[in-house]
């Protein structure tokens, strides 16, 4: 479970290693599709989006169960893959660059993806329907580290042309968007 979050924790200076490695191991693809989850699960989810540093004793009165409920549940829901817990930054405020890329393929987008999923300033990659195949966000020290980055996906096989739209101030950024129901 921890290297699971490792890998997919936001980017940490001491992450950069554990996803190195990753990708070297060849590890990657996409993220799961929707598991199924109740009631319950939804809940402690929502409560954990209100307050990701609240007791799971605090979130169990709450809910009307058991502290040991929430423990078991929040296991299984962070080994899963359909939780995570982290302390969100905004990189501008810590003086980083941040940029979203388009990128459109000549073909199928999967190996491009896959190949960009590896880059650890990557830290958002999705397959689109539209203008673009795929959506890169990401993060660097430096402008020229921006410039070095969109160069490499305009070098990959299959990569016809790139967009890049700089981020210039954040306005807003959730990730309290509660839960489907079933």
């Amino acid at each position: 479970m921890e290297e699971w979050y490792e890998l997919r924790a936001l980017r940490r200076s001491d992450a950069l290693q554990i996803r190195a490695a990753a990708a070297l191991s060849g590890r990657r693809g996409p993220v799961a599709p929707a598991r199924t989850v109740d009631d319950l699960d939804r809940r402690i989810i929502e409560e954990l989006q209100e307050n990701g540093r609240e007791s799971f004793r605090r979130i169990a009165s709450r809910l009307g169960v058991s502290e040991a409920t929430v423990r078991a549940r929040y296991a299984r829901l962070t080994s899963a893959g359909i939780l995570q817990v982290v302390g969100v930054t905004n990189p501008l405020g810590l003086g980083f660059e941040q940029a979203l890329v388009g990128v459109k393929t000549s073909g199928p987008p999967d190996a491009v993806a896959d190949e960009i999923a590896r880059w650890p300033e990557a830290d958002y990659v999705v397959v689109t329907a539209g203008q673009f195949d795929v959506v890169v966000e990401v993060v660097a020290s430096t402008r020229r580290d921006l410039l070095d980055i969109t160069n490499r996906m305009r070098g990959l096989a299959g990569v016809v042309s790139t967009e890049t739209f700089f981020y210039l101030e954040m306005w807003k950024q959730l990730y309290d968007w509660g839960t489907r129901d079933a």
